[in-house]
């Protein structure tokens, strides 16, 4: 909802509040800081780009030149910063270490970041969602679990860049956990495990199961192949609910030609037997065999089946954590769970992240005035998020907050020619979405050109 009054001077006072110092949460800080406006950032982690070191071993498939927000390099230049090389495709690690830790560290909005403060409620203070009277001129309340306890912050407004990374879409093809998973817990593990690097004893001479038909899925299938035949024992078995895997199609016409490699890369180990595909397969049960793997229940072709693995690698994508803001005035489309004016505009059915039309506050507005959703999160479930979409973003809103309405909504946004996205999340994070693959040491030099930093992550700064 755009504010029409003036800003009551009791709320003037108070500061902006943030949830995530990811790459979103920092460029909205950095943007509010160019407009005179004071803004505390809420970092669950312990530093910048918390959810970012998360997979910090992988490599983005966006360049530099699309990953930095221009007011965040305008303050990092006048702090002397040495920008990496425009063209050069960073790691995750590379990416906190040379841009969101030096943002986080200035001057400017180090003493505005608050670590290892999780946001847990987001409402107004003393009015629950069903209480009308004066609520626009009431302050926002949010309540942080914090290392010494749990207290409360007061806002004037409220940009939710939590991401996604936090709440990936469970195993279950009914949207929830299998029926036993807590007896297998051990063995699970989220998208884009170091399959090559740090996790390699945990995978090497395993049978692994990979969930999922999307970039990230296809990246772990890649390394743990490459695991398989260096070590020479070992099995890969990947698992998809659809009839075929469309997203890693590696179709000629693929708009992005790197991520058809990618594709084509995977689907060349099916066919040669190192990966074993099992398509339809919609799990709905996980137990713990007799002899200590995995038991991986479900239907078939609506018949009874089974797989048994010792490690299940999940990637099937993230959702929007929305229980926090339980207590908020929310319009969210019921499918997709981003903003019901953005939703259609972001339709993975239609859209790619090259073709999502710019937006700002216009779509990303709430019944709830002076709270926003931005960067991945804001995107729900759908996958086609690009960090380039979110800094736009933020610019918007700290326009809007800023008072001047003319420029919020005067959106501008150059794409890539191709699009840079992900295909396979609901993702990052804190906010952001952005590309990413498993480092692929031992696989052939033309197959390492074509899946090198070519599949798809969320950016997240929870």
């Amino acid at each position: 909802m755009t504010r029409t009054d003036p800003l009551p001077a009791a709320l003037a006072e108070l500061p902006v509040a943030i949830i995530g110092a990811g790459p979103i949460g920092l460029a909205a800080a950095a943007q509010l800081h160019e407009r005179g406006i004071e803004a505390i950032v809420l970092e669950a982690g312990d530093s910048a780009g918390a959810a970012v070191q998360q997979w910090a071993h992988a490599r983005l498939f966006s360049s530099w030149e699309h990953l930095v927000d221009p007011a965040a390099a305008r303050l990092l230049d006048r702090a002397g910063w040495d920008a990496p090389a425009a063209a050069r495709l960073p790691t995750g690690r590379e990416l906190v270490d040379a841009y969101l830790a030096p943002l986080a560290a200035t001057a400017e909005l180090a003493p505005s970041i608050h670590y290892r403060s999780a946001v847990i409620a987001v409402t107004r203070e003393r009015a629950d969602r069903t209480r009308t009277a004066r609520r626009d001129r009431t302050p926002f309340v949010l309540r942080v679990q914090t290392e010494t306890g749990v207290e409360e912050r007061r806002a004037r407004a409220v940009i939710d860049a939590s991401g996604t990374w936090g709440t990936p879409n469970p195993l279950g093809s009914n949207g929830l956990d299998p029926l036993g998973i807590e007896t297998v817990a051990e063995n699970l593990h989220g998208a884009l495990p170091d399959v090559l690097g740090a996790d390699r004893a945990r995978f090497a001479g395993r049978r692994t199961l990979v969930v999922g038909a999307g970039h990230s899925a296809a990246s772990t299938l890649i390394a743990l192949a490459t695991l398989a035949r260096e070590t020479g024992a070992g099995s890969v078995t990947w698992a998809i609910r659809g009839s075929r895997p469309t997203r890693v199609s590696g179709a000629a016409d693929d708009e992005l030609a790197e991520r058809g490699q990618l594709g084509s890369r995977v689907h060349e180990l099916v066919r040669s037997g190192a990966i074993t595909l099992v398509d339809r397969f919609e799990i709905d049960r996980l137990a713990r065999a007799a002899d200590g793997a995995v038991e991986v229940s479900g239907v078939q072709r609506r018949e009874r089946a089974r797989l048994d693995a010792d490690e299940v690698v999940v990637a099937t994508g993230f959702r929007p954590e929305l229980g926090m803001l339980r207590e908020l005035r929310l319009d969210l489309d019921e499918i997709v769970e981003a903003p019901r004016a953005l939703a259609p505009l972001i339709d993975p059915n239609l859209h790619s992240c090259g073709t999502v039309y710019p937006h700002g506050v216009a779509e990303l507005a709430h019944p709830e005035q002076d709270f926003y959703i931005a960067g991945m999160k804001s995107y729900g479930r759908a996958p086609t998020f690009l960090l380039l979409t979110g800094y736009e973003q933020v610019r918007s809103i700290a326009d809007e907050l800023a008072g001047d309405a003319a420029a919020a909504r005067h959106v501008e946004l150059v794409l890539p020619e191709t699009g840079v996205c992900s295909t396979d999340i609901g993702s990052a994070s804190t906010s952001g979405g952005c590309c990413a693959v498993e480092p692929a040491a031992g696989i052939p030099a033309e197959a390492v050109a074509a899946a090198d930093g070519r599949s798809l992550l969320p950016l997240a700064g929870r």
